[in-house]
């Protein structure tokens, strides 16, 4: 049977493990330690099932009136969909050329690169491969930051920069990002702020003063709804029609009526949410401390997760000796990131039976 040819250059995302059998301790794929806002039950409860004979509003009006008030923005700039990454798969065609060679006798591909770190979310390229647009990564600094000056000037077609980072943490000022959409006025420069909720780093205020700026958010992190899906963009008018258009030559309903319902409720609960994010934010300094104390290396994160090493252990080794005692965390096998494991941040008990293990680990090794 023959397949497409692009099938065969395809090289999909691998999402974290999820285990079935629930013998561990899940630091592994950054969900939020706490439940959900005590309003989703209520959704669920008292949920009239006939609903689901119908189709649901295929523009989230309700959810996206409750989103723009609570970012200061009008329903106009907020475009929903299925999960940050389904937004960000859309943004891809929305916003970028494929590659183009037509006219190059020698092959040579003409069109500009999308431009984002060479150690962050690793669907971005996976987006480019499927959608065959260029791209280019450009790396860190030593100590695992952005520097602005590495996208100023750059000839290119768009910009994606996760801030935090993940899988660093690491979170970049709004004065830096300011420097780098300024710099590329007539380019789409994306921020995905999957994280943005454990530190005070967020750029939507400035989309009223930047019509090139998309800020990509998520409910799966700081709402705990990652069981839900639901994304959301916020940018100007012309940026959410082109993100309008792309959904609905893909599928006009990317957000069911349950997970609507449940947004929604979250939306108007932002101090339930301020309280357990200022927890996780808590465990997470102490946790890193306390590591230091060890004489590991922690960056320092801006996300409800921290991405560590110790001198002397593989990366692999430590994510490996922590799955044996019931842990399981993140290894990322790249050049620059191998000799890290990246930790959710959990609850409290949680956290304190991983720097048990951790400590048992380094003794064994």
């Amino acid at each position: 049977m023959k397949f497409s040819k692009l099938l065969a250059t395809l090289k999909p995302y691998v999402a974290g493990e999820q285990p079935k059998d629930k013998k561990y301790i899940k630091l592994n794929t950054n969900e939020n330690a706490y439940p959900p806002s005590p309003g989703t039950a209520d959704v669920l409860k008292n949920f009239d099932t006939s609903e689901l004979r119908l189709y649901p509003d295929p523009d989230a009006s309700e959810l996206k009136a409750a989103l723009a008030k609570r970012h200061g923005v009008l329903p106009q700039n907020i475009f929903t969909g299925n999960g940050s990454d389904e937004v960000l798969g859309f943004c891809f065609p929305a916003f970028f050329d494929r590659k183009d060679c037509c006219g190059d006798t020698k092959g040579e591909n003409k069109t500009p690169p999308v431009l984002f770190p060479d150690v962050t979310y690793s669907f971005y390229p996976v987006y480019a491969n499927l959608y065959e647009i260029p791209y280019q990564t450009i790396p860190l600094k030593d100590d695992y930051t952005i520097d602005p000056k590495d996208y100023k000037n750059r000839d290119c077609q768009g910009i994606i920069i996760a801030n935090p980072n993940a899988p660093t943490g690491i979170a970049l000022k709004p004065y830096a990002l300011e420097e780098i959409i300024a710099a590329n006025r007539d380019k789409v420069v994306i921020i995905d702020e999957a994280y943005v909720d454990f530190c005070s780093y967020s750029l939507i205020s400035a989309i009223k003063r930047y019509d090139n700026l998309l800020i990509i958010r998520t409910f799966s992190k700081s709402y705990s709804l990652a069981g839900a899906r639901c994304g959301y963009a916020v940018g100007q008018k012309p940026l959410i029609d082109a993100l309008d258009t792309v959904k609905n030559s893909f599928n006009s309903y990317t957000l069911d009526r349950i997970t609507q319902k449940i947004a929604l409720v979250s939306c108007n609960d932002g101090g339930y949410y301020d309280m357990i994010n200022e927890r996780i934010i808590n465990i997470r300094d102490d946790t890193a401390q306390k590591l230091r104390k060890e004489g590991f290396s922690v960056l320092n994160s801006s996300a409800n997760f921290i991405f560590i090493k110790k001198t002397g252990v593989s990366g692999e080794r430590l994510y490996t000796a922590l799955r044996e005692k019931g842990i399981l965390t993140r290894y990322f096998d790249g050049a620059r990131t191998r000799d890290f494991v990246r930790v959710t941040i959990g609850t409290e008990e949680e956290m304190r039976i991983f720097l048990q293990k951790i400590k048992e680990i380094v003794k064994e090794v």
